[in-house]
């Protein structure tokens, strides 16, 4: 793809050496999803083998491009199968790639692109230990980072000492925990995890959280988690679709000025001010197409350049709100 080059970085103290753009793959292991422009970029056939072949040949992709970190979880419809099948069949070297996956929730989808519920959320010791045995099945010793999906303050689940207490196991047994948040609590939740102690020692490591220029609010409490040893990573830099040509957005004409004098696209500017952040470790692409990642992986490039970036964000209640109103397709 060009002649960017993806840098490489040690993810802080975990060991894990990791690209600064990785492919989460949120959008490639199940028929629907959030984002806008499905039907464009997948068509209307989008059957089990479709989307493996889907997502093998954007794995392809970003492997040849310098990515070297994937992002999956439980509820990612068949994410971790269609991941682990890569694996076998091109066999990366131990070292060469990062997995990391998410428990907590489930996917009930049946894989119907209108189904009434796509996942369900239980964040129970029970969830994480099935969860953990499931993804263990289909990534074998290649999953090195497990997540919470989506710590809450309403989930209590850095209240759950039982929980807690396994995370630290693992972490000892060689696997490395972090969590996502979500919300507009997300500073919130971030500090409260900073503050976990079970039997005097703190389970995480990682931290993934939205950040992007409609959404910011996490910024100041990602830095503390940086600074507190913790390694970021970004997810929802596009805020799903909203920072793209395609997102119908009302700041989509200043973003577009932007990249145009830069000599790139609306979604690469977009993503490059997310690289550009010193806190942010990993930022994801949930490109699904190669067009889309080609133009992701420019955003390298741009985020070494001194650049200004736009204030268009909103109130995090505001962002918030309208992410929830997002149609699955």
């Amino acid at each position: 793809m060009g002649d960017v080059r993806i840098p490489i970085r040690h993810l802080g103290s975990t060991g894990l050496v990791v690209s600064r753009l990785g492919l989460g793959l949120a959008a490639l292991g199940r028929p629907a999803y959030i984002t806008p422009g499905r039907e464009q970029d997948l068509g209307v056939r989008r059957t089990v083998a479709d989307l493996e072949r889907r997502c093998h040949e954007m794995l392809d992709a970003a492997y040849a491009a310098g990515i070297r970190y994937f992002d999956a979880a439980r509820s990612y419809g068949m994410a971790e199968d269609f991941l682990g099948t890569w694996l076998s069949a091109r066999s990366p070297l131990d070292d060469a790639v990062v997995i990391g996956s998410k428990w907590g929730y489930s996917y009930v989808g049946s894989w119907l692109v209108h189904a009434p519920v796509h996942e369900v959320k239980d964040l129970s010791l029970a969830t994480l230990q099935r969860q953990l045995s499931e993804s263990r099945a289909r990534l074998g010793d290649r999953l090195q980072l497990y997540q919470i999906h989506s710590a809450t303050l309403e989930s209590k689940v850095l209240e759950n000492v039982d929980v807690l207490r396994e995370l630290v196991h693992l972490r000892a047994n060689g696997l490395v925990i972090g969590l996502t948040v979500t919300g507009p609590d997300q500073p919130r939740i971030i500090r409260q995890a900073l503050q976990v102690r079970v039997d005097g020692v703190n389970p995480f490591q990682v931290v993934q959280a939205t950040w992007n220029l409609l959404e910011p609010s996490a910024a100041t409490a990602l830095e503390e988690a940086k600074a507190g040893g913790w390694s970021v990573i970004v997810k929802e830099a596009l805020a799903n679709g909203r920072l793209t040509d395609r997102g119908g957005d009302e700041h989509v004409p200043i973003l577009r000025q932007e990249a145009v004098a830069r000599g790139t696209t609306i979604d690469a500017f977009a993503l490059a001010a997310a690289i550009s952040q010193p806190w942010a470790d990993i930022v994801l692409s949930g490109a699904v197409t190669i067009a889309q990642l080609e133009s992701n992986v420019t955003a390298v490039a741009i985020a070494r350049e001194p650049t200004g970036w736009p204030d268009i964000s909103e109130a995090a209640t505001q962002y918030w709100s309208r992410r929830s109103a997002l149609v699955w397709q």
